[in-house]
C-alpha cells in the first residue's frame, strides 16, 4: 500500500491543498493544523483542493475537508473548489454530498511549483481519536445517508 502526502501552497490569499496517493487518517493531524493556519491568515480569499493525483481518500479526511468548507463559508461566504479527474473519487464525493459544500470541477488548474509537503505531526491516540470523531460527526451532518453510514462508528468512538 503506497502512502499519501498532502502538499500545500498559498498564492495571494488563495490556499492550495494537493492530495497525492492514498490519503488516510495518518495525515489528519497535519491537515487539521493546516486548516487552522488557513483560517488564521489575514489575507484569506479562497481554497482549492486538488484531488487529481489522489488514488484513495478515507472518511476522516473527507470529514476534515467538510470542516474546511464550513469554515470557509463562515469566514468568506465562499465555497472551496475541489478538482477531481478520477471517476471513483468523483463518485465518492457525490455519495458524501460534497456537491452541497464544494464547487466540484473536473478541469485541472495550474498548480504552483511552490507546493510543499505538509510536515507529519505526532499526536496522541486520544487527540487522533477526537479528530476522527469530529470528522465523522461533520460528515453525518451533511445528509441522511452519511448519518446512517457513520452512526455505528461514531457510537463506538464516543464510548471509548
Amino acid at each position: 500500500m503506497s502512502s499519501g502526502t498532502i502538499q500545500f501552497a498559498e498564492q495571494n490569499g488563495t490556499f492550495i491543498l494537493k492530495f497525492v496517493g492514498e490519503v488516510r487518517l495518518t495525515l489528519c493531524s497535519a491537515l487539521d493544523a493546516t486548516i487552522e493556519r488557513i483560517f488564521s491568515a489575514p489575507n484569506f480569499s479562497g481554497i482549492v483542493i486538488d484531488l487529481t493525483e489522489t488514488h484513495s481518500i478515507d472518511s476522516t479526511t473527507l470529514g476534515l475537508l467538510a470542516k474546511l468548507s464550513i469554515l470557509s463559508r463562515q469566514k468568506s461566504g465562499l465555497l472551496p473548489t475541489v478538482v477531481t479527474t478520477h471517476p471513483d473519487i468523483t463518485r465518492l464525493l457525490d455519495s458524501m454530498g460534497f456537491e452541497q459544500v464544494f464547487n466540484i470541477v473536473n478541469q485541472p488548474q495550474a498548480c504552483p511549483d511552490c507546493l510543499a509537503e505538509l510536515p507529519s505531526q505526532d499526536q496522541s491516540e486520544e487527540v487522533v481519536k477526537a479528530k476522527v470523531l469530529e470528522a465523522h460527526r461533520i460528515l453525518m451532518g451533511l445528509n441522511e445517508s452519511n448519518r446512517e453510514a457513520f452512526r455505528d462508528l461514531v457510537k463506538v468512538l464516543e464510548r471509548h
